[in-house]
């Protein structure tokens, strides 16, 4: 620490791809522990370096559980660079009074433009159709089967968050009627609402995932809901992999039980079910749903504004309630 360099210190593990991406953001305001760049083993270099640190800053591909909130004794705050903090030991968190908050907004468009995305490539089979033309099909096999018409489907939404929001504004461009599902019924919102994934299913031409995994939320979509979905249903998953039963997902797909999927998420990522791989009606991504230079950007600036307000005991703009 260099004399008269007031700035708080914060601990990061590892080092998440909007400080990657924009390190003076961080530099600029902060001293930065990095756990990363030491060769000793983590929780020693916890234990000796970070003990006294109260601002840890994070990504969703760092766990934070009970043993190493453990060897962090001054920690009174988590901030995710995500939106997602299912890899966060909210209980525990709670139970030492650390507060946790999330990215707030940051990746809201950027997630929402790419579901749409997402569903628009099924209907209308926008990658499959490359893939045919590249292939050489079109010009020794003729024309290609059509898509289906996308504009006035009935959409639903599972999570009608920030994403959900922005999801339903795009959706309403194209003359699509929403319908959502949320843990409880918004009555600011004036589109249609079902109080199970079920019902919603039933009702909806496609749904669109958008929310948090949760203990409650974990495998929500399974053989119910893919059976009420239907053979021409189509499905759409922004939010974390575990909020389907995979396999069963898997199942449906291969044997034309429902009409298609665009998934951005797996359950064990990086691994993907090689049986999605041969099927032509199925869109896949790398997680990236959310990401853009433009988001990560805007997720450091968020960051650094909750730190901010942690350092000088102000409101923290995106705290995550852990019931």
């Amino acid at each position: 620490m260099a004399i008269g360099d007031h700035r708080p210190q914060i601990l990061m593990i590892r080092p998440p791809t909007a400080f990657t991406l924009f390190p003076s953001l961080f530099h600029q305001k902060f001293r930065i522990l990095k756990a990363w760049e030491s060769e000793l083993p983590l929780d020693q270099f916890l234990t000796t370096n970070a003990h006294l640190v109260q601002a840890l800053v994070t990504n969703d591909n760092t766990v934070i559980n009970a043993e190493t909130l453990r060897l962090l004794p001054a920690l009174r705050l988590v901030a995710a660079t995500t939106a997602g903090v299912d890899n966060i030991d909210l209980a525990e968190c709670r139970r030492l009074g650390i507060a946790v908050t999330n990215n707030g907004s940051a990746y809201a468009e950027d997630a929402a433009d790419f579901a749409i995305g997402l569903l628009i490539d099924v209907f209308r089979r926008v990658s499959a159709s490359d893939r045919y033309l590249r292939k050489g099909f079109w010009k020794g096999k003729g024309d290609y089967p059509l898509g289906f018409k996308f504009g006035g489907k009935r959409i639903g939404i599972v999570g009608f968050g920030k994403i959900g929001s922005e999801v339903a504004k795009r959706l309403e461009a194209f003359g699509c009627n929403v319908l959502y599902n949320s843990r409880n019924e918004m009555p600011s919102i004036s589109y249609p609402f079902y109080s199970t994934i079920r019902d919603l299913a039933e009702n909806s031409d496609a749904i669109v995932l958008c929310c948090s995994l949760t203990t409650e939320t974990r495998q929500i979509v399974g053989k119910e809901v893919l059976s009420a979905l239907g053979k021409n249903g189509v499905i759409v998953n922004v939010g974390r992999g575990a909020l389907i039963d995979e396999k069963e997902l898997v199942r449906c797909l291969v044997a034309r039980e429902i009409g298609g999927a665009g998934l951005d998420v797996f359950e064990n990522e990086p691994n993907v079910p090689e049986e999605l791989f041969a099927l032509d009606n199925v869109v896949l991504s790398p997680h990236v749903s959310a990401y853009t230079p433009e988001s990560f950007e805007a997720a450091a600036e968020f960051a650094i504004a909750n730190l901010e307000a942690f350092f000088s005991n102000k409101p923290l703009l995106s705290p995550i309630t852990i019931d």
